[in-house]
């Protein structure tokens, strides 16, 4: 593939969770010459994409080192606490770590949560991922503690979730190379922080300038702002001197004498 083929896609990369659906189409709308290339990863492998070259952006969760990726967050999720459905949690309308506290807890390797002390009893092993956490919680084994998102994701009829207070959470962000702020990673910033086509703040094709194609007509004379101010009379100091002459200024100007006021 020569680097013109390359560059002739936008490469996304998505962690689990994440649904980047309404901002695919709306990049297909506005950008059908330029296809996306969409990707899902692990939470934990994102930023190496981003760092390797093998993506142009990525919707990661953070943190991310912000020395060398840029990122811009776009929302938290809801920590929740994954049970099933006949778990004595289910009966209240949010779980506080204390009522955690005789439950096996359990905690894969790629949890995305920075925990300081995660509550309840540790498992004799840690699972190696979230989807395997999920079948322990079916088979009765424990309880899961994820954001929102992917509780949704590995979701089962057996199971249910409900919030988590006092739990760190998750924040999503769009975060792209910081030496590789492309034209293409602009609009699709745009994307995702809801600009029109039209936002000024957005990249647009030169035809949407002049949709006709033809070239701009020059302003006249006394159309455009500076002309305008050009032709309105000095309110300033200057203005009153060069508009009224003063005491000292000849009788034979075109300024009459003021009307007396009735």
């Amino acid at each position: 593939m020569t680097g013109s083929e390359e560059s002739s896609s936008f490469r996304l990369v998505y962690v689990p969770g994440v649904m980047p659906d309404k901002w695919v189409r709306v990049w297909n709308e506005r950008h059908p010459d330029v296809p996306l290339t969409l990707t899902q990863v692990p939470a934990g492998a994102a930023a190496g994409r981003l760092l390797d070259a093998d993506a142009d952006a990525g919707l990661v969760r953070l943190p991310v080192d912000r020395t060398v990726l840029s990122a811009i967050p776009l929302y938290t999720e809801q920590t929740v606490v994954v049970v099933p459905k006949d778990h004595l949690v289910t009966a209240v309308d949010e779980v506080s770590p204390e009522d955690l506290s005789d439950e096996i807890v359990l905690h894969p390797l790629d949890d995305v949560l920075d925990w300081e002390n995660l509550p309840g009893r540790p498992a004799f092993e840690r699972p190696a991922t979230t989807a395997d956490a999920v079948e322990l919680v079916a088979a009765g084994i424990g309880v899961l503690i994820v954001p929102l998102s992917l509780a949704r994701l590995h979701h089962r009829k057996d199971l249910t979730h409900r919030p988590l207070a006092d739990a760190p959470e998750s924040s999503v962000a769009l975060a792209w190379p910081e030496n590789a702020t492309t034209d293409e990673v602009e609009d699709f910033i745009g994307i995702v922080r809801g600009r029109t086509v039209n936002s000024t703040r957005g990249r647009r094709p030169a035809s949407e300038g002049n949709p006709k194609g033809g070239a701009r007509r020059k302003p006249v004379p006394g159309e455009s702002a500076a002309g305008r101010s050009a032709s309105a009379k000095p309110t300033g100091k200057g203005g009153q001197s060069a508009g009224r002459s003063g005491r000292g200024a000849p009788k034979g100007g075109r300024r009459g004498k003021p009307r007396r006021r009735s």
